[in-house]
């Protein structure tokens, strides 16, 4: 084999992947771009549970943590893929989900019990938290830092690991 060959074709794999990433980051960044920079929107909303969650009561209980807010919906066939990363996570760090246009609480209480989750979880009947946050599209989900800053966002599928290490990275930041 020309050594000269293979060193370009190499080369044209490398500039494929490159375009392929940073096809992959402008996707990412078009579909956050209503996602609200600093302080994270506050709300009260019903709880799957019954009675209310208020994020900031939420966040205090958990103090000195990053959280991740993940959105989601009954409907949502990605969601339901993407449902074993969040149980896996959820095990080690601090989750709050929203279930966005996913009916009233007791239809969300009983979804969740059925698909063997044990979310904490808001309802957003109508999906204006989602839009609050800037996510018009599930799944979705933003973390927030220990002061309740949005750090990261991020739309469709994801990685469990990538997001473990956004969380941990959070958590270790001096």
């Amino acid at each position: 084999m020309n050594p000269g060959r293979a060193l370009r074709r190499g080369g044209s794999w490398l500039v494929q992947a490159a375009l392929l990433i940073a096809v992959l980051l402008a996707v990412s960044a078009w579909q956050t771009r209503g996602v609200p920079e600093g302080r994270a929107p506050s709300f009260v909303a019903a709880s799957a549970t019954g009675g209310s969650i208020d994020l900031e009561a939420w966040r205090a209980a958990r103090p000195g943590q990053p959280v991740l807010i993940y959105f989601w919906a009954e409907w949502c066939p990605i969601c339901r893929v993407v449902a074993a990363h969040v149980d896996g996570l959820s095990a080690d760090w601090p989750v709050l989900t929203v279930a966005m246009q996913s009916g009233p609480p007791q239809a969300v209480a009983r979804v969740l019990a059925e698909r063997g989750h044990e979310w904490e979880t808001v309802v957003d009947a109508d999906g204006a938290l989602a839009r609050q946050y800037g996510f018009f599209g599930v799944p979705a989900y933003v973390i927030l830092d220990a002061q309740g800053r949005i750090r990261f966002s991020s739309v469709g599928v994801f990685s469990e690991t990538a997001t473990r290490l956004r969380l941990w990275w959070l958590a270790n930041r001096s």
